[in-house]
């Protein structure tokens, strides 16, 4: 937090504070004057029902008070006073550390116990696939769906066609380090006919339109460097094949028009520090059981 938020941040609570034990004293000391009779609001209701202005039952001023003692105790202690961390020393991100450090300790002999298996073998262990299945209903469904078939711009996991390769290594390092996927957009430099002639091109190598002389032209200008002249792809760019039937953003003329026009950018967050070195060995035997 900058310091001028921090600032904000402390005089607003402190502020809010003070006001509340004035308004408390202010109410804790209000005297009535029997002689003048019932002091009211002057609110009236039905013409003839008035509010009496009393003060507030002691009992009811004292639950007040300790509501405050309370909050400034806690301000004290936790963090609420813009970038002042209380005595305490307490934060969300320490919680968290803490605890998956105790569930490391506790769970570590679990998964520790695949540490020697090759990762190739670890498919075919029940128990691995298992702890796997479970760490990947936890942080991995989100995107990749509970059957690991994926979702429009989430790659499906149970067929063949890997952006970065499907081997145990490769599929162990997406998981550890992540993966960021970008195309540029290409409306602006293809122009509408160009746009044209290279979707009807890439429709050609899959096999789901006719050739186009000028967009074989075109997407070996543009588009081979990343996707290979014949369009099979390089997984050390993580660039798809062409020549499948997996398309992440949707195969049809449209779908390939809109991802050559507007350019595609995803991410994969990476899970080392998220899940230990062990887990993860489980979690591609989980994956790679997937795709049989």
């Amino acid at each position: 937090m900058s310091g001028f938020w921090s600032i904000y941040v402390i005089v607003l609570v402190l502020v809010t504070v003070v006001g509340s034990l004035w308004l408390l004293q202010a109410l804790s000391t209000k005297q009535v004057d029997e002689s003048e009779g019932q002091s009211t609001t002057k609110h009236v209701w039905d013409k003839d029902l008035e509010e009496f202005d009393n003060p507030l039952p002691r009992w009811w001023l004292i639950l007040f008070w300790l509501t405050v003692a309370y909050s400034v105790g806690y301000l004290v202690v936790y963090p609420g006073m813009g970038s002042f961390a209380g005595v305490a020393g307490w934060s969300q991100t320490g919680q968290y550390d803490e605890e998956i450090a105790s569930a490391n300790k506790r769970y570590g002999d679990i998964y520790g116990a695949f540490s020697d298996v090759a990762l190739a073998d670890l498919s075919s262990d029940p128990e691995a696939v298992q702890l796997g299945r479970n760490l990947f209903q936890n942080n991995c469904v989100t995107c990749h769906g509970s059957d690991g078939r994926g979702a429009r711009g989430f790659p499906n996991l149970t067929d063949s066609a890997w952006l970065y390769g499907g081997s145990p290594e490769q599929i162990e390092a997406s998981i550890s380090n992540g993966r960021n996927g970008v195309m540029p957009a290409l409306g602006a430099v293809l122009g509408d006919d160009g746009l044209n002639d290279v979707v009807a091109h890439v429709l050609s190598l899959s096999g789901s339109g006719a050739a186009n002389e000028n967009g074989a032209l075109k997407f070996g200008q543009m588009c081979a460097a990343c996707h290979g002249a014949d369009g099979t792809g390089n997984q050390l760019l993580g660039a798809p094949s062409l020549k499948d039937d997996a398309w992440l953003y949707g195969g049809t003329e449209v779908d390939i028009k809109d991802t050559l026009m507007q350019g595609r950018m995803n991410s994969m967050p990476p899970q080392r520090g998220t899940l230990t070195p062990d887990q993860i060995r489980t979690l591609v035997a989980y994956v790679l059981s997937m795709g049989n």
